[in-house]
């Protein structure tokens, strides 16, 4: 039997997480959800990672919910259905809170909840044959748990449409909206991909997390509450080896060594 995700890693610390039923789109059922979770809560404490590739196997990224699965949330009681909508929730928030860089790699079509997996990643590469939609309400519900984030994303008015008309639409549409950083050819996808983690993996790894924590703590404060959280935060980082290393570095014209 084949396994569900696949878990990688390369020697530069950059595990990739492929999605794994092809002949499903890679849909995400809940032994799916569940794995992927499973594999995120071991990547949160690995200190030697640098990146996380999400990606999914053959010609699809995320089809969204398994439609066959959610045929039991329809009978099955209240505390079980919410009970899978905060696990995906979770699935979610864990991905968005992992202190490296997540990119995803949008090979092609993704619906639905795949779409809340690429709205979480730091970083979207999208080929431009892919094709997207919000196709919940077709089946009689709606994108309750990724709205969070797709509202971060693309801004409520973007959303009223892609929400209330559920239309597919292609990948330079999401370019322009925000859903993703770059759109490319198929064939170039992994060439992309590799410059976008050339550039991740030449800066210093505990000054991205910091960067990671500034954006998700700083839209949430006071104007005055910034300016004293930014400047403990740049004093922080300036104690740091990695600030050593990095100045040290430059001023020697040579590579930096970061600590792991």
């Amino acid at each position: 039997m084949n396994e569900l995700l696949v878990v990688s890693r390369d020697a530069r610390g950059v595990a990739t997480l492929t999605l794994n039923r092809p002949a499903a789109l890679n849909a995400l059922s809940p032994e799916l959800s569940a794995a992927l979770g499973r594999a995120v809560g071991t990547l949160a404490g690995d200190g030697e990672l640098r990146a996380v590739v999400l990606t999914g196997a053959g010609e699809a990224f995320c089809a969204g919910g398994d439609v066959k699965s959610m045929g039991a949330a329809t009978t099955g009681d209240r505390p079980e259905r919410i009970a899978r909508s905060r696990g995906f929730a979770g699935l979610l928030a864990a991905l968005r809170a992992l202190s490296v860089p997540v990119l995803a790699r949008v090979n092609g079509p993704v619906y639905g909840g795949g779409l809340g997996l690429v709205s979480v990643a730091d970083i979207a590469i999208a080929a431009e044959s892919a094709a997207f939609g919000f196709s919940e309400p077709r089946i009689g519900i709606a994108p309750a748990t990724i709205s969070p984030y797709v509202l971060e994303r693309v801004g409520t008015a973007a959303a009223r449409r892609l929400f209330l008309s559920a239309q597919r639409f292609d990948a330079s549409e999401g370019l322009r909206l925000g859903l993703y950083h770059r759109v490319v050819p198929t064939a170039a996808l992994d060439g992309a991909l590799e410059e976008e983690l050339a550039a991740v993996l030449k800066c210093s790894p505990s000054a991205l997390a910091a960067c990671k924590r500034l954006i998700a703590e700083v839209p949430r404060m006071t104007p005055a509450e910034a300016i004293e959280h930014t400047a403990r935060v740049l004093a922080d980082l300036w104690e740091t080896d990695d600030a050593r290393e990095g100045i040290a570095s430059f001023a020697e014209k040579r590579a930096p060594r970061w600590a792991r």
